[in-house]
Formats: C-alpha cells, structure tokens, sequence
C-alpha cells in the first residue's frame, strides 16, 4: 500500500514501462516455455488487463499466458494460500497432461534461463527442485533457507524458514543459500502432494511453509544455486541479480538500481529481451532551452508519450503519458503513467501513482512532516508515496 489499493503486487508498474509481472514472464517465454497460466486472486482487473492486452501468444502453436482467477472448484473456499491455489487448479494439468510444472512467484524482479534448472532437476531425479540464491549471513532471518545435504550433492537435507541460528555455506561462511520462490515440480509428485495438504487441517497451505519440507522430509527435494545460471548477454555486474519487491522501500530501491551509467540490472540486454509496455504513444518530447527553463534529463529513464516542457529530471524513472511544466524539478524519483507535474514543482525521493497531479509551486518529498499532513505515506528509507488520483496543492 498504497500502490496495492486498486492492485495486485504483480499489476504495479515498474522501470517505466512494465508491469512487475512482465519478468517473470519474460524468463519464462525466453526460456522456451510458452504455456503459463497466472493464478490470480487480490484485485487482479488491472493484472486480467495487462495479461489480456500484452501476453498474446500463439494459438496456433498452442502458446499462451492465461490469467485463471479462483474458482472455488474445490468447495466453497477462494485460495488459501500458494499450495491450495495449485491444488484448487489442478484442472489446468488435467488438461495440458504436463511432465514438468515450472512454478514461480509474480513479483521478483531477475533474469533466469528456467530451462538450465529444469535441466538439472531431469538429471537429478528429484521430486521438486528449488531454486536458491546468495544472500549475506545476517538476512537468514529474512528468508526460507535451503541447507544442503553433505552426503548427497544437490539434495536439500533442511528447509528452515527465517531462521535465527542459521550456519553459513561451506564454500563461503558469509553467505547463505535463501529460497527464491522458484520452483520445478515433477508433474505426478506436485499433484499428490497438493492433494495430500489439501486433507491437513493444520497446514498453512503454502508452497515454502508446507510443501518445500514435506518434499525435504522424504529425501526427494533438490536445490539449484541461481548462481550457475547463465543468461545470454549478462554482464559481470547484473549477473545473478534478484529483488523481492516486497516493500516500498526495496520498490524504490530497484528503480534506482537500473539508472546508473553501468546499471546494476541492465533493461537494455537485448539478448534476453524484457517484453511488455504500452503501444501507441509517441516518442518522448523535451521542449525549451532557454536560461534556466531546460526541458533535459540526465541519469533517468524517459517512456515513451512523456512530454519535458522546460523541467528538469535527475535520477528519476518516468513513466508513460506523464507532463511535466516549465521550471518543475524531478530528483530521485519514480513518477507512474499519466501524472501531471505543474510549474515550479519540486518532487524528491517520491513515488508517485498513477494521474496524480502537483500543482504549481507544489512540493512532494521536501518536507515529510507536510507530507505526512497530505496523509501520504514516509517510508523508513525516506521516500514519499503518494496515492493514485491524488491532487496535490502548494
């Protein structure tokens, strides 16, 4: 919240042009698996939409991404967490009669080649393969941790969720193997155990709290180290990244992550094609070059249909449609589809939602204590979070 008030996590935009939902999609269709569906429950018009107007595959060769909100096909109960919404769509495989299930989380912003672990899991006979990623000793407690197993490589010998305790990896003490919400399933094994924690009434019903550990329990759970994926186009500096947009804070955080002169993750990899973003809108246009009214930008990224009319942007990610006036100041901010940014604004370190307009002489981010005034939300990192439709006077 308030970016969840009128959508779901995976719906809310990000880098400019995409939806959060786009990555995983992206990996997904670049690794060559193009029959997806999309287990939506909380709000997901804005997801239904997207999906419908931007994932078009071909019929033909029998290639889509479907959106498949809760149908109670199971009783009278929407989904009660990840492991029931499997088991309460289990139609879906009755239908398609897949091998392998590849199932992963909406909101994570990476780049993965799913095809090199579904590799490994063939090759290693597991029932579930999850995958893991490096993470510093001291965020353990943060994550579902995956220890292996010294006697038998590849294996999980525990699943831990956030422990306190946790031991670091024999290879580097400083470092943990935390799960990514990734996972591939063979097909027969996630179908009985879904069934099996469907009849549990003390089950949370939950992929990482209740599935993970009952594969680990029966010797048959593998892990693979996202750190041996290997994605064409890569560089040294975004390889292996991976964020769990969770919070506003870490929201921001990975916006300010692609706007570096070398980004920390690069949108631009056009070996590993990021799909999405809207259609339609003309070039981004910047206007005005006189003394001390220079549309410009520097250290951002600008979307298509934006119009600069003499403002100035630094370090900030502009969405699609948005108008920003002569002498307004945009520093170290992320400005949703369709704002308007009056005269002689000021906007730093924000989060501005779709259509909201900030009148002349207007600021947002300068001073959190009228902010807070606004009833606009301040995270613990600074940042002011403004609502969609929001007006905000001077």
């Amino acid at each position: 919240m308030p970016l969840t008030r009128d959508r779901a996590k995976p719906a809310v935009p990000f880098g400019g042009i995409y939806r959060l939902i786009d990555f995983p999609l992206s990996n997904l269709v670049n690794s060559g698996y193009r029959q997806i569906v999309v287990l939506t429950q909380y709000k997901s018009h804005s997801l239904d939409r997207h999906i419908a107007a931007t994932w078009r595959l071909s019929p033909m060769l029998h290639h889509y991404v479907a959106p498949v909100p809760a149908q109670q096909r199971k009783g009278k109960n929407w989904f009660l967490g990840s492991a029931d919404a499997i088991y309460q769509s289990l139609n879906l495989l009755d239908d398609d009669r897949p091998d392998i299930v590849v199932v992963v989380g909406a909101d994570h912003v990476y780049r993965m080649d799913f095809s090199q672990m579904v590799n490994q899991h063939l090759k290693t006979g597991a029932a579930i393969t999850v995958a893991g990623i490096r993470q510093p000793l001291a965020l353990a407690d943060q994550f579902g941790i995956i220890e292996a197993d010294p006697d038998k490589p590849g294996l999980i010998k525990a699943f831990r969720e956030k422990p306190k305790d946790a031991t670091g990896l024999a290879d580097d003490p400083s470092a943990v193997l935390a799960s990514m919400g990734n996972y591939v399933f063979t097909a027969s094994a996630l179908i009985d155990a879904v069934q099996k924690d469907a009849e549990r009434v003390t089950s949370r019903h939950d992929m990482g709290g209740d599935i993970v550990p009952y594969f680990v329990g029966r010797g048959e759970a593998g892990f693979y180290d996202f750190r041996d994926n290997e994605v064409p186009g890569a560089t040294d500096r975004d390889r292996a990244y991976w964020r769990d947009v969770g919070t506003l804070d870490v929201y921001f955080d990975a916006h300010m992550d692609l706007i570096s002169t070398v980004p920390v993750f690069n949108l631009y990899n056009r070996a590993w094609q990021l799909y999405g973003g809207p259609s339609g809108l003309p070039p981004a246009k910047f206007t005005h070059a006189e003394p001390g009214r220079l549309g410009h930008a520097s250290r951002s990224l600008v979307s298509p249909g934006v119009i600069c009319s003499g403002a100035t942007i630094y370090s900030s990610i502009i969405s699609p449609d948005v108008h920003l006036h002569s002498w307004a100041q945009v520093s170290e901010s992320v400005v949703l589809d369709s704002c308007d940014i009056g005269r002689h604004t000021e906007i730093h370190k924000a989060i501005l939602d779709k259509n909201v307009v900030v009148k002349e002489h207007a600021t947002v981010g300068v001073n959190h204590d009228l902010d807070r005034q606004r009833g606009f939300e301040v995270t613990a990192g600074g940042v002011t979070v403004v609502p969609k439709g929001s007006v905000v006077e001077a």
